[in-house]
This record gives C-alpha cells, sequence and structure tokens, in this order.
C-alpha cells in the first residue's frame, strides 16, 4: 500500500469528478466516472478495450475536454504514449530528453544536469549519445520517462506503456516506475490490461462500461480477474 508518510494534506494529484464523454452520443465511453488519487501513490487502471482507459488518460491530458463533470492535475504532469515511437522527435537520447526543456529558457549548464540526472534515474546514463532507431522498446519508453523527469514532473500518465514490449522488458519497465515514485515522490497513473503488473502497484482501478466498477487492493482485485478468465 502507499507509504503514509508520503500522501500529507495536499490535495488529490489527480482528481476526476463524475465526468462523463461520448464519442458519439447517446453511447457514453465514459459515464459518471469518478476517480482520485492521493500524491505519492502508483495507481494501475484496467479494462477491456473500450471500457474507456485511455480515453480517460486523454482527458486528464487536455488532448480531450469532458462534455460533463471535471478533470484535475494537481502539479506538472509527463505523459508516456503506447508506443514510443509517436513520442520521440529527437535523434539522440540526450537531445531527445533535453528536447522538453526548450520552453523553459534554461542555462545550459542547467540542461544538461537535469538531463544526466533523468538519464541517470532510470538507469540510461551511459547511452546518452545513442541514436534512438538503435534502441529496444524498453529504452525508447525510459527515454520517454526520462524526459518528464527532466521536466520535474510531478505526475505521469502511462497508457499502456508495457504493450509492444517482451516479457522482461515489461517487469523492467514496471519495477523502475515502481522505484521512481518511492524515491522521487511521483504519482503515477498506469493503464494495463496485464494482471501480473499489479504486483507493482499500490492501488488498483477496475473500469467497465465507462465506469469505476472496483478499487482497491492490487491482489485482491488480481484474484478476481484471473477466477473469470
Amino acid at each position: 500500500m502507499t507509504d503514509p508518510t508520503r500522501v500529507s494534506d495536499r490535495p488529490p494529484a489527480i482528481q476526476v469528478d463524475d465526468v462523463s464523454f461520448a464519442w458519439k452520443p447517446p453511447a457514453h465511453v465514459l459515464e459518471h466516472c469518478s476517480l482520485t488519487v492521493p500524491p505519492g501513490e502508483f495507481c494501475m487502471l484496467l479494462g477491456d478495450n473500450g471500457s474507456g482507459k485511455s480515453t480517460l488518460l486523454k482527458l486528464l491530458t487536455g488532448l480531450l475536454a469532458p462534455q460533463q463533470g471535471q478533470v484535475r492535475i494537481n502539479g506538472t504532469f509527463g505523459y508516456v504514449f503506447q508506443n514510443p515511437d509517436h513520442q520521440l522527435v529527437m535523434p539522440t537520447v540526450g537531445a531527445d530528453v533535453a528536447f522538453g526543456l526548450v520552453g523553459e529558457n534554461l542555462p545550459l549548464s542547467t540542461v544538461r544536469s537535469r538531463v544526466s540526472e533523468a538519464l541517470a534515474a532510470v538507469n540510461l546514463a551511459h547511452l546518452a549519445r545513442r541514436p534512438i532507431y538503435a534502441l529496444s522498446g524498453g529504452q525508447k519508453q525510459r527515454v520517454a520517462i526520462a524526459g518528464a523527469i527532466a521536466r520535474h514532473c510531478e505526475v505521469l500518465l502511462l497508457d499502456e506503456p508495457t504493450a509492444l514490449l517482451d516479457p522482461d522488458s515489461q517487469i523492467e519497465l514496471v519495477k523502475l516506475v515502481q522505484t521512481l515514485v518511492k524515491e522521487r515522490h511521483l504519482t503515477a497513473l498506469w493503464v494495463t490490461h496485464r494482471l501480473i503488473e499489479l504486483d507493482y502497484c499500490d492501488r488498483a482501478v477496475l473500469l467497465r462500461s465507462g465506469h469505476v466498477v472496483r478499487d482497491g487492493e492490487p491482489a485482491s482485485l488480481r484474484q478476481i480477474l484471473a477466477a473469470s478468465e
């Protein structure tokens, strides 16, 4: 469970209040959906295809606007795509991490320091000059996460980040995010359909037909879902 020493009187890191959204009304993707994620928690969001998981993340990022209700992220956030090739835009690892800092008008020395720190945090410091095309899928996802760390993001939104990875890389990535949440006091909302990944989060939420139908202990939810397969 979430370490209570990491959760203060601060407002929730992620707040979703009575949100509804439909691509083609009246058929809703999300309907009266509510979710709260406290600061410092690693929360996983599960559900079948079409249950509204990715739509909810897009609402939180501002890529979509709710048609009813409110969404709020308290703090800066980073968004990690399912396919990192849709996200990484620069030719080398270090350049891509630095790219997200362009708008902050930082001194070059600060940019270099932040890039080095971020790459070290995701265990890629030795690959700063490596071309993006030469990376594995798991390494590309870690570069995307490093970009968020370099920008000092407080919240990570991850949309099925292991979907295109091999089993070993899947576990490496989820363990990395678990460590970052604990050591850097981040908040993470991770969309998945892999039950094994529930072993690494603090809390799990199940979406069905746009509603939160279960919310609680990951082990309990995993047992219920495994029994229904």
